[in-house]
C-alpha cells in the first residue's frame, strides 16, 4: 500500500477482513475461557464446602460413637433412659453417615464433593484448550498483519489455516473436551 492514499491493493482488504474475523474468533475464545476459568473456582470452592461439611458430619459420629460405647459399659447401660438416649444417639449416627432425604450425610456429602470436582476438572480442561485456541488466534492475527507488511500472501493463507484450526480446536474445547475425561 502506497503513502499517497490512493489505491489500495484489494487483497489487503481481504486480509484485514480475515484479520477482523480472527479478532472476532479471539474475542469468543477469550470470553469462554474466562467464564470456564470462574467456573473451575466455584467449583474448587464447592467441593472444599462439601468436603468441610463432610469432615463436620464425620466428627460428629465419631462423637456419637464414642458416646455410645461409653454409654453401652456404663452401669446403667440397661437403664430404659440410658436405653433410649442411646437407641437416640444411635439413629443420630446413622444419619450422619447417610441421609438421602436431604443429601447431608457423609455418604452424599462425599457423592456431592466427587461430582463438583469432576464438573471442575472438565471446565478446567476446556479454559486450558480454549486458551491454546486464543494464543493460535493471537499468532494467526499477527501472520496475517505481516503479510499486509511484507507482501508475501503465504503469511496470509498460514494465517487463516491456523485460524481455522484455533476454531476447531475451541469447538472441541467447549465440546469434546469432557469426553476424554
Amino acid at each position: 500500500m502506497s503513502g499517497h492514499g490512493g489505491h489500495v491493493d484489494p487483497s489487503n482488504k481481504k486480509i484485514a477482513l480475515l484479520i477482523a474475523i480472527l479478532a472476532l474468533c479471539l474475542a469468543i475464545s477469550e470470553t469462554l475461557s474466562k467464564a470456564y476459568q470462574t467456573e473451575v473456582i466455584t467449583k474448587q470452592v464447592e467441593a472444599s464446602n462439601l468436603w468441610a461439611f463432610f469432615q463436620a458430619k464425620s466428627i460428629r459420629k465419631t462423637s456419637t460413637d464414642l458416646a455410645i460405647q461409653s454409654a453401652q459399659i456404663q452401669p446403667l447401660a440397661e437403664d430404659p433412659k440410658t436405653a433410649a438416649m442411646i437407641k437416640r444417639w444411635t439413629e443420630a449416627a446413622k444419619r450422619y453417615d447417610s441421609e438421602p432425604e436431604t443429601g447431608e450425610g457423609r455418604k452424599e456429602l462425599a457423592a456431592r464433593a466427587v461430582a463438583a470436582q469432576k464438573l471442575g476438572q472438565i471446565a478446567n480442561h476446556k479454559y486450558h484448550n480454549l486458551e491454546v485456541s486464543s494464543g493460535v488466534l493471537q499468532v494467526a492475527i499477527v501472520l496475517a498483519s505481516s503479510s499486509i507488511i511484507t507482501g508475501v500472501m503465504l503469511l496470509a493463507w498460514l494465517a487463516g489455516a491456523l485460524g481455522v484450526v484455533a476454531v476447531g480446536f475451541g469447538i472441541f474445547a467447549m465440546t469434546g473436551a469432557a469426553a476424554l475425561l
